[in-house]
């Protein structure tokens, strides 16, 4: 594992299409902007975790699902 340390405005790279930004620094929060392609599903870990034996999302009213969890901008925000 890699660890860094950022300030507000900083950024991160993977690859060459993946960017993550520093939003914001609170007290014990990050705030991370993440620029992806969209073809590169990003999604918070805990839901990942929580839906292990779920299916893969699926499409409900024009937005995507991803455990019960809906978004309007699948892959990158749930």
């Amino acid at each position: 594992m890699l660890v860094l340390a950022r300030k507000a405005a900083q950024t991160i790279r993977i690859g060459d299409d993946v960017v993550i930004k520093v939003i914001k620094t609170g007290s014990g929060t990050v705030k991370l902007g993440i620029d992806a392609p969209n073809d590169v599903r990003v999604i918070r870990g805990e839901l990942v975790e929580m839906n292990v034996a779920e299916p893969a999302p699926t499409v409900a009213n024009d937005a995507w699902t991803f455990g019960g969890v809906q978004s309007d901008q699948f892959p990158h925000v749930a």
